[in-house]
């Protein structure tokens, strides 16, 4: 028996519609690919008022620039579904099934995953409340708008102090909250305080927030050191669950920041079929590194897609030809 599918198989199956996604859907539209991408509608970056970075569109608000892709895309004809996909598996030799939680199943000859990842950071009370907003991590993201105020850095990890130097190239006031990270080397020490990072020990306990706005740090022992602005080095995992069961490798990222689907530069996995892009491969990436990275799989699975349309319009040449037609 046959399965049902929610419409005829497409060339290309994307699963997650940020802008790597959108950026692929795009490029293979314009290729005359049939698409359908699929996304959950709960981009990371939804809860920052503005992104930055993309180029002729610095400031732009994140859903914004989604909904001007979506847009873009559904002029050439590609198809974007609303839905949270709970499976992926191969359905024959050729094709791909992708099953929704509503329990739609869509077939595609290849497979893009491009959902993402999750951040994880301390789990201290108006931290999680704030991020993306005045709770951040990436000072090419953040770093204008935060200039000259006052920045807490929270350590989470060895790259700290790193993190602490070089948001000293945006503000002047900069605390270095140790938290429960190790303490910094004498070097480290003697660099932070060369550039005027002031270091607090003691453990973080909450973030004060009043008015919609962070006013300082408390810490164990009942200090609050007043701060407009916290950044936290979270850890990035991939979201991976949908590639496990199809034999994608999962690695460490080499900063030791998180882990990602292991991938070529073009975002093949290595799986026959199977492409990643954005922030599932990189946890590093940016909105214009996750767009590009999407254009880039594109390109390579329109290769990909051509040798196998090629190597079926031989195979049925020479069955005609043998069978004298």
């Amino acid at each position: 028996m046959s399965e049902i599918f929610k419409r005829d198989p497409v060339d290309v199956v994307v699963v997650g519609g940020g802008l790597s996604g959108l950026g692929a859907a795009l490029t293979l539209v314009r290729a005359r690919r049939s698409v359908v991408v699929i996304d959950a509608g709960s981009p990371r970056n939804a809860p920052a008022a503005h992104s930055h970075g993309y180029l002729t569109r610095d400031g732009a608000p994140p859903l914004e620039l989604l909904r001007l892709g979506r847009e873009e895309i559904r002029g050439y004809g590609g198809e974007i579904v609303s839905g949270a996909v709970e499976s992926v598996a191969r359905a024959g030799e050729r094709l791909f099934r992708v099953t929704t939680a509503e329990g739609d199943r869509y077939a595609g000859r290849r497979l893009l995953i491009t959902t993402g990842l999750v951040d994880v950071f301390p789990d201290i009370p108006g931290l999680h409340e704030r991020w993306g907003n005045d709770v951040v991590h990436c000072p090419f993201c953040f770093g204008w708008e935060l200039r000259d105020q006052a920045l807490g850095v929270l350590a989470t990890g060895p790259q700290a102090t790193m993190q602490a130097l070089m948001w000293r190239q945006w503000s002047s006031d900069v605390t270095l909250f140790l938290h429960t990270a190790p303490e910094p080397t004498d070097e480290q020490r003697q660099q932070l305080a060369a550039r005027g990072v002031r270091v607090v020990g003691g453990e973080v306990t909450r973030v004060e927030v009043e008015d919609n706005k962070i006013t300082g740090v408390r810490l164990s022992h009942g200090e609050v050191v007043p701060r407009q602005a916290i950044i936290v080095g979270p850890q990035f995992q991939a979201r991976h669950r949908l590639l496990d069961g199809l034999g994608v490798e999962v690695v460490d990222h080499p900063m030791g920041i998180g882990r990602q689907v292991k991938a070529e530069p073009s975002g093949f996995t290595g799986v026959p079929g199977v492409w990643v892009a954005g922030n599932v491969a990189d946890v590093t990436a940016g909105v214009m590194q996750s767009a590009a990275s999407g254009v880039t799989a594109a390109a390579t699975l329109n290769a990909d897609l051509t040798q196998e349309d090629v190597a079926v319009a031989v195979e049925s040449m020479r069955t005609a030809v043998s069978a004298g037609l």
